[in-house]
Protein backbone atom coordinates (compact mmCIF):
# COMPACT_ATOMS: atom_id res chain seq x y z
CA UNK A 1 0.00 0.00 0.00
CA UNK A 2 1.01 3.34 -1.03
CA UNK A 3 1.24 6.19 1.47
CA UNK A 4 -1.06 9.40 1.55
CA UNK A 5 0.61 12.34 0.10
CA UNK A 6 -0.67 16.08 1.90
CA UNK A 7 1.19 19.13 1.36
CA UNK A 8 -0.26 21.02 4.31
CA UNK A 9 -2.15 24.45 3.29
CA UNK A 10 -2.54 27.83 5.11
CA UNK A 11 -6.10 27.31 6.73
CA UNK A 12 -4.76 24.23 8.36
CA UNK A 13 -2.46 26.44 10.59
CA UNK A 14 -2.32 28.49 13.46
CA UNK A 15 -1.02 32.50 13.55
CA UNK A 16 2.73 30.46 14.18
CA UNK A 17 1.88 28.57 10.86
CA UNK A 18 2.18 25.31 12.95
CA UNK A 19 -0.76 22.92 11.74
CA UNK A 20 -3.66 22.54 14.35
CA UNK A 21 -4.51 19.26 15.84
CA UNK A 22 -7.57 18.62 14.62
CA UNK A 23 -6.39 18.48 10.73
CA UNK A 24 -4.10 15.20 11.86
CA UNK A 25 -7.90 13.56 12.29
CA UNK A 26 -8.68 14.95 8.98
CA UNK A 27 -5.58 13.43 7.37
CA UNK A 28 -6.33 9.78 9.16
CA UNK A 29 -9.63 9.98 6.99
CA UNK A 30 -8.14 10.97 3.84
CA UNK A 31 -5.11 8.12 4.38
CA UNK A 32 -8.34 5.80 5.14
CA UNK A 33 -10.00 6.75 1.74
CA UNK A 34 -6.69 6.04 -0.07
CA UNK A 35 -5.77 2.66 1.71
CA UNK A 36 -9.79 1.65 0.69
CA UNK A 37 -9.19 2.69 -2.77
CA UNK A 38 -6.12 1.16 -2.98
CA UNK A 39 -8.40 -2.09 -2.92
CA UNK A 40 -10.85 -0.38 -5.35
CA UNK A 41 -13.39 -0.93 -2.30
CA UNK A 42 -14.09 2.27 -1.09
CA UNK A 43 -16.92 3.66 1.34
CA UNK A 44 -19.20 4.00 -1.79
CA UNK A 45 -18.82 0.90 -2.95
CA UNK A 46 -19.37 -0.48 0.88
CA UNK A 47 -22.50 1.67 1.26
CA UNK A 48 -23.68 -0.28 -2.25
CA UNK A 49 -23.19 -3.58 -0.34
CA UNK A 50 -25.47 -2.20 2.71
CA UNK A 51 -22.38 -1.19 5.07
CA UNK A 52 -21.38 1.31 7.00
CA UNK A 53 -17.90 1.60 8.82
CA UNK A 54 -18.81 4.53 11.65
CA UNK A 55 -15.43 5.67 13.70
CA UNK A 56 -15.89 4.31 17.56
CA UNK A 57 -12.90 6.43 18.39
CA UNK A 58 -9.80 7.96 17.35
CA UNK A 59 -6.79 9.00 19.32
CA UNK A 60 -3.86 10.94 17.91
CA UNK A 61 0.07 11.73 19.40
CA UNK A 62 2.09 14.51 18.46
CA UNK A 63 5.97 14.08 17.92
CA UNK A 64 6.67 17.19 16.24
CA UNK A 65 5.10 20.43 14.73
CA UNK A 66 4.28 20.30 11.04
CA UNK A 67 4.15 23.85 9.24
CA UNK A 68 2.77 25.30 6.19
CA UNK A 69 3.70 24.57 2.61
CA UNK A 70 5.42 21.03 4.04
CA UNK A 71 4.34 17.86 3.33
CA UNK A 72 3.56 14.80 5.06
CA UNK A 73 3.33 11.31 4.24
CA UNK A 74 0.47 9.61 5.89
CA UNK A 75 0.45 5.49 6.34
CA UNK A 76 -2.65 3.56 7.11
CA UNK A 77 -2.10 -0.13 8.28
CA UNK A 78 -4.83 -2.11 9.91
CA UNK A 79 -3.64 -3.11 13.25
CA UNK A 80 -6.70 -5.53 13.86
CA UNK A 81 -9.26 -7.18 12.11
CA UNK A 82 -12.16 -9.01 13.53
CA UNK A 83 -15.68 -9.74 11.51
CA UNK A 84 -16.66 -7.11 13.93
CA UNK A 85 -14.23 -4.60 14.29
CA UNK A 86 -11.61 -2.78 12.22
CA UNK A 87 -8.70 -0.79 14.56
CA UNK A 88 -6.47 1.22 11.87
CA UNK A 89 -2.76 2.61 12.81
CA UNK A 90 -1.36 6.04 11.31
CA UNK A 91 2.06 7.40 11.16
CA UNK A 92 2.55 10.73 9.74
CA UNK A 93 6.08 12.03 8.99
CA UNK A 94 7.52 14.68 6.86
CA UNK A 95 7.83 13.34 3.20
CA UNK A 96 10.94 15.21 2.58
CA UNK A 97 13.01 14.61 5.76
CA UNK A 98 11.06 11.19 7.39
CA UNK A 99 10.91 13.05 10.52
CA UNK A 100 7.88 11.49 12.35
CA UNK A 101 5.35 14.34 13.06
CA UNK A 102 2.45 12.24 14.31
CA UNK A 103 0.91 8.75 14.97
CA UNK A 104 -2.63 7.57 15.79
CA UNK A 105 -5.49 5.09 15.81
CA UNK A 106 -8.92 4.45 14.89
CA UNK A 107 -11.70 1.87 16.03
CA UNK A 108 -14.70 1.33 13.47
CA UNK A 109 -16.93 -1.22 13.59
CA UNK A 110 -19.49 -2.62 10.97
CA UNK A 111 -22.64 -1.96 10.51
CA UNK A 112 -26.01 -2.95 8.37
CA UNK A 113 -26.67 0.26 6.70
CA UNK A 114 -30.76 -0.94 6.99
CA UNK A 115 -30.80 -1.51 10.81
CA UNK A 116 -27.69 -0.01 12.05
CA UNK A 117 -26.92 -3.02 13.70
CA UNK A 118 -23.50 -3.87 14.19
CA UNK A 119 -22.76 -7.17 12.15
CA UNK A 120 -20.04 -9.63 11.49
CA UNK A 121 -18.25 -8.65 7.95
CA UNK A 122 -16.73 -12.42 7.73
CA UNK A 123 -20.56 -13.61 7.46
CA UNK A 124 -22.39 -10.70 5.65
CA UNK A 125 -19.96 -10.62 3.21
CA UNK A 126 -17.19 -12.57 3.06
CA UNK A 127 -15.74 -11.44 0.11
CA UNK A 128 -15.36 -8.04 1.65
CA UNK A 129 -13.62 -9.34 4.94
CA UNK A 130 -11.42 -11.29 2.53
CA UNK A 131 -10.51 -8.27 0.36
CA UNK A 132 -9.27 -6.45 4.45
CA UNK A 133 -7.87 -9.84 5.57
CA UNK A 134 -5.85 -9.94 1.99
CA UNK A 135 -4.46 -6.73 2.88
CA UNK A 136 -4.15 -7.25 6.79
CA UNK A 137 -1.80 -10.42 5.79
CA UNK A 138 0.28 -8.57 3.24
CA UNK A 139 1.50 -5.80 5.84
CA UNK A 140 2.61 -9.05 7.82
CA UNK A 141 5.10 -9.93 5.32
Amino acid sequence: MTDWLHKVQYYETDQMQIVHHANYIKWFEESRMHLLDEIDFGYDKMEEAGLLVPVLSVSAEYRSMTRFGETVAISAKIKELTGVKLILSYEITDSETGKLRCTGESKHTFLDAETYRTVSLEKKNKDIYDLFKKMYDAQED
